[in-house]
């Protein structure tokens, strides 16, 4: 079935979508960058001294963000490779095309500098800096809430940084160290989403996500509630029709416990539907 699906690939040209890097978009990641870092400085500054901050608390929250943006990433990446089009309104072109490009030419990354590779990452985080900048700060829990999202968001914007030195052919000394650790994203560890027909391990932060979220099948599982719910055809855009097909049903063969039931859910509910709407009926 993997070989049938491999076979059944139609993806976009590479070039193409390079080229829909505009002048606009790097505008847009320029100015997402500088106001980012700017809430984030001003974050930092609220919160050092505040008398309901303290070391543990900074090295809990620190922690807490980490997992956090490990989840997210995994939830964005999950979402762009799945769903939508680079040819979308506003946001294909600036959201939905780097995923598409980076299926097509996965060392293309490796190419881009600071700002294209961190510019939307940034900006995603932006209106969840405002809101932590904007928290009153005069408790303990409204710290430790203000400090754990604005870390989520500091490893968020990080996330694309680690995901392109996992593609870099000789990393840095110290950054190799951090990748064998499984202390940032690990480029062998990676490898397994880049395999085609690319729908398994999302979490791109640091990758711990990954395994537990694969047992569970919490993708598999919101791609058919999706499905369900939309009639969308899960990575239709970025591998084509055909294989995308092959893999909804290459998928259904290998159902986790709570995948199926999920479905056995999501068909009595279709059932109850049905049979209320024949009552309803003259």
């Amino acid at each position: 079935m993997k070989n049938d699906v491999t076979n059944k690939l139609r993806q976009q040209d590479a070039k193409a979508l390079a080229q829909g890097y505009t002048r606009a978009i790097r505008a847009m990641d320029i100015a997402s960058i500088v106001t980012f870092l700017s809430l984030e400085g001003l974050l930092v500054y609220q919160l050092w001294g505040n008398p309901h901050t303290g070391p543990w608390m900074v090295l809990s929250t620190v922690l807490l963000g980490y997992l956090m943006a490990d989840f997210v990433s995994g939830f964005v990446h999950w979402a762009a490779d799945t769903w939508g089009s680079a040819n979308m309104p506003a946001i294909g072109k600036a959201f939905v095309r780097p995923f598409r490009e980076h299926h097509v030419d996965e060392k293309a990354i490796t190419r881009h500098d600071f700002i294209e590779t961190n510019g939307n990452n940034c900006l995603i985080s932006i209106p969840v800096a405002i809101m932590c900048v904007a928290m009153p700060h005069t408790s303990t829990t409204w710290v430790f809430l203000a400090s754990s999202l604005g870390s989520m968001i500091f490893w968020v914007m990080a996330t694309n940084q680690f995901h392109k030195w996992s593609h870099l052919d000789n990393p840095p000394a110290a950054i190799a160290f951090f990748q064998r650790v499984h202390l940032i994203l690990p480029p062998a560890h990676h490898q397994i989403h880049h395999t085609a027909p690319f729908n398994k391990y999302y979490c791109i932060t640091v990758g711990w996500l990954n395994k537990p979220l694969q047992m569970i099948a919490f993708f598999p599982t919101l791609e058919r509630i999706v499905t369900w719910a939309t009639g969308l055809l899960p990575r239709q855009d970025d591998i084509g029709t055909e294989a995308a097909v092959a893999v909804m049903a290459s998928s259904a063969e290998g159902q986790a416990p709570v995948m199926q039931a999920a479905k056995a859910l999501l068909e009595r509910t279709e059932e109850s539907e049905s049979i209320s709407s024949a009552r309803s009926s003259p």
